[in-house]
């Protein structure tokens, strides 16, 4: 039987969110907000087959991470930025999606 490919890549990116969520478990300057906004960045990227960079909207991050705030939002995501946790590239135009990137070495 041959090994399922899309199987053994997605272990390796769970390991690596789980590694990056251990981090910011242990980090005092995040709160509950960013970890929300970071779990739903990890799924746009799952849902958008694992793509780096991938495109966002503040639109649907917002809502996946109940945040109601605008003024929260860009603060959390950067800080993520900032604090290493991914690398943000706003796009500021309305139909185009900004860019995240995840850090280098991060699935390890």
């Amino acid at each position: 039987m041959k090994p399922n490919i899309s199987i053994i890549a997605t272990s390796a990116e769970l390991a690596g969110y789980g590694n990056l969520l251990r981090r910011m478990s242990r980090d005092d300057r995040l709160n509950a907000t960013h970890v929300s906004l970071f779990t739903g960045l990890f799924v746009h990227w799952q849902r958008g087959k694992f793509t780096s960079p991938f495109a966002i909207t503040r639109k649907a991050l917002m809502a996946f991470s109940r945040i109601a705030s605008i003024a929260t939002y860009h603060k959390c995501i950067k800080q993520l930025a900032a604090y290493g946790y991914i690398r943000y590239q706003p796009s500021y135009h309305p139909k185009n999606g900004s860019l995240v990137y995840w850090p280098a070495g991060w699935e390890v």
